[in-house]
C-alpha cells in the first residue's frame, strides 16, 4: 500500500545519496503514528537535505540558510496544536544554524529536529561541514581538515536538550523508533541521523557508518545525564539510540500561553510598572 506522506516527484539527490533513505524512514515514522497531514508542517533551510520536504507530501515552509529554527517555534507557539518537524542537514543545522540551535534548547519548543548527518556540505560540492572529520581532504580544504569537529549530541546534552538521540540509516528500523519517539516527546528533540554523501564524502560511505558505529544496548540510562554525556563523547565507533530525556523541563510555548491568555501581565509591564504604563498611555491622548 502507497504511503500517504509520498509525494511522487524526481528529485535533485543523486543516486545512492542517503537522503533515500532517510526520506523512507521518516515517512513510515509519520505513517505508523497515524499523524493527520492537517496537523503536521515541515520547516527547513537551505541544502540538500533541506530539500527533504519537498519531497513529502506534507505542508512545510522552507526558510533561509540556517534559520529553519525560529519560524518552527514560531509556528508551534502560534498553532500548539500541530506537529512541527524540522529537517535539515549538519551545515545548515549547526554551521549557519549554530545560534539558532543552542538558543532553541534552551527555549525548549515542542519541535522535532532531523538532522541529516553526512559530515559534508553536498549542496555546494564539497566543502568541510562542522561536523567533518580531521584529516579529511575536500576540495577546499586541500591539506585535510585540521580543525576539531563539532559534537552536536554532547553540545546538546550540555545544555540539557530535553531529547537527544543518534540514528543512522543503515540502522532503518531502529532510526524509525527513534523518530517516532521523538515526535511524540514533548519538548525540543534532536535526531542526529548519520547518512552517506556518495558524491563529496568519500570517506563516510555507507560501508563506513555501518562498519563504525552501534546499538547502545538496554543497559543505558538515558534519564541519567552524566551518563548520556559520556555516551555521547565516545567515537570510532559512534554509538546509535536515545543518549537523554529530560520530560520535566518546561516547554516554551506552555509557558507563552498565560500571557496570551492574560492570566499574567506582559513582562514589560511587570518590569516597569502599571502606574507608568498607564501615564505614558495617557499622555499619548
Amino acid at each position: 500500500m502507497d504511503n500517504i506522506f509520498d509525494y511522487k516527484t524526481d528529485t535533485a539527490w543523486c543516486p545512492g545519496c542517503g537522503n533515500f533513505g532517510l526520506r523512507k524512514i521518516v515517512m513510515s515514522a509519520l505513517a505508523e503514528l497515524e499523524i493527520k497531514k492537517e496537523s503536521l508542517v515541515f520547516v527547513s533551510g537551505i541544502g540538500q537535505a533541506a530539500k527533504a520536504p519537498q519531497y513529502l507530501d506534507v505542508n512545510y515552509f522552507n526558510g533561509l540558510h540556517g534559520r529553519s529554527l525560529p519560524p518552527a517555534a514560531g509556528i508551534k507557539a502560534a498553532n500548539p496544536n500541530l506537529t512541527v518537524v524540522v529537517e535539515s542537514g549538519d551545515g545548515d543545522m549547526y554551521g549557519e544554524g549554530g545560534n539558532h540551535f543552542i538558543h532553541a534548547i534552551r527555549r525548549n519548543p515542542d519541535i522535532t529536529v532531523i538532522v541529516h548527518d553526512n559530515m559534508v556540505y553536498g549542496l555546494t560540492k564539497g566543502q568541510a561541514s562542522p561536523t567533518t572529520r580531521k584529516g579529511m581532504k575536500t576540495p577546499i580544504q586541500v591539506n585535510g581538515v585540521f580543525e576539531e569537529p563539532i559534537n552536536p549530541l554532547a553540545l546538546a546534552i550540555s545544555l540539557d536538550a530535553s531529547f537527544v538521540a543518534r540514528g543512522s540509516v543503515g540502522e532503518m528500523e531502529k532510526t524509525k523508533e527513534i523518530i517516532k519517539a521523538a515526535i511524540k516527546h514533548r519538548g525540543f528533540s534532536l535526531v542526529d541521523v548519520f547518512q552517506a554523501c556518495v558524491t563529496f564524502n568519500k570517506l563516510n560511505t555507507h560501508k563506513w557508518f555501518k562498519e563504525n558505529t552501534y546499538v547502545i544496548d538496554e543497559s543505558h540510562n538515558p534519564r541519567d545525564r552524566q551518563a548520556a554525556f559520556s555516551k555521547a563523547l565516545e567515537s570510532s565507533p559512534w554509538p546509535l539510540g536515545v543518549f537523554y530525556i529530560n520530560e520535566n523541563k518546561p516547554v516554551f510555548e506552555e509557558e507563552l500561553a498565560p500571557y496570551a491568555s492574560g492570566d499574567r501581565k506582559p513582562l514589560y509591564m511587570r518590569a516597569r510598572g502599571e502606574g507608568l504604563i498607564k501615564e505614558l498611555l495617557s499622555a499619548k491622548k
